[in-house]
């Protein structure tokens, strides 16, 4: 029994979403004539209730793209020190777009209003101006953690008052609406984009989604074809999007339940030195300091349990689709007994 928990992206498609992917009525979407991906699209779109969705290859590019339709070279986002987009995206904000980031230090991924308004540069020319705030929820780097709703809220007052656009990296938001009960509709009237994964908490085997109204998505699909995603019948993967849709959410709160569960024998041992708070489907935790951090991830593999390092002292475990009950009573008897 192989136990891999390095990512949520490592789950392999079910019988359901297979056979759904195989019976996907397909075209050729760079001519947009494939009708699976035109169901997905208007579907999610729905969900948001936004005016336009699009269908990427991965999250990062949906993500590069929203920040090319908010910026123009030379600007600036906001956004925090642990972001995908700043930490996990190749440099692609400054490769792709020209832009700079001004990074918040926040709370696990998370920052205050106030934080931003602190952060936005005056106006004299000789600085960056700033044109968008991103953030990210959950949060990858900061544990799974949920943002308070109400200070995106407030958030989204400070981009209004000064005229910026306010981007959401939700590659794992099914799990934050999920864990904190909130809906889809809640944060399409909050944002002006929004890309969602389905590679991830829904067990997609590729594909994110990118969501707007019509104005700002305008150039999106030029942008998507810029950077080399533009597919032909993507409607296969499209089909397992709506199957995921369909399946997959609502069974998240199962994970989210295992990663606490790990969480809590993972502090009873000695050698750990803290556990993040557990909101979602992602624990990280760090070692004590006498403890070698190589040693201790090949001891788990070599017991075929398969973790990840997110560097500077954090391991990360993070739970999916695909961790089966077995697995997870195995892993929790390990490491009842683990001996370092």
């Amino acid at each position: 029994m192989i136990i891999d928990l390095r990512s949520d992206t490592v789950t392999k498609p079910t019988k359901g979403m297979l056979e759904a992917m195989m019976q996907a009525n397909v075209g050729d979407d760079v001519f947009r004539e494939d009708p699976t991906v035109k169901v997905l699209e208007k579907r999610i779109a729905s969900m948001f209730g936004k005016e336009e969705a699009l269908f990427f290859p991965s999250g990062t590019m949906a993500n590069q793209t929203a920040l090319k339709l908010h910026t123009s070279p030379g600007d600036q986002i906001i956004c925090d020190k642990y972001a995908h987009i700043y930490n996990y995206e190749s440099g692609g904000a400054s490769f792709n777009s020209g832009v700079s980031c001004k990074l918040i230090d926040g709370n696990r991924g998370m920052f205050k209003a106030k934080q931003v308004e602190e952060v936005i540069n005056p106006s004299d020319y000789w600085y960056a101006q700033a044109s968008l705030v991103e953030i990210e929820n959950t949060t990858n780097k900061g544990g799974g953690a949920c943002w308070d709703f109400n200070e995106l809220k407030k958030i989204r007052l400070v981009c209004d008052n000064n005229n910026l656009g306010f981007h959401l990296d939700g590659a794992r938001l099914w799990n934050a609406i999920v864990a904190k009960n909130e809906t889809t509709q809640q944060y399409g009237s909050l944002f002006d984009t929004i890309s969602v994964c389905l590679s991830k908490g829904l067990g997609c085997p590729v594909g994110s989604i990118l969501v707007g109204d019509s104005e700002i998505m305008k150039n999106a699909i030029r942008i998507r074809k810029i950077f080399g995603g533009n597919m032909r019948q993507s409607g296969y993967l499209a089909a397992a999007g709506l199957y995921a849709l369909d399946n997959n959410i609502e069974r998240l709160d199962q994970d989210h339940k295992k990663a606490k569960e790990i969480g809590e024998e993972l502090t009873r041992l000695s050698i750990i030195n803290t556990v993040e708070p557990i909101e979602t489907n992602i624990v990280i935790f760090e070692l004590n300091k006498d403890i070698n951090e190589k040693e201790f991830v090949q001891n788990l593999a070599d017991k075929n349990i398969h973790i990840i390092s997110m560097g500077g002292g954090k391991l990360r475990m993070v739970t999916h689709l695909d961790y089966t009950n077995a697995m997870h009573e195995k892993l929790l008897n390990i490491l009842k007994t683990l001996k370092f």
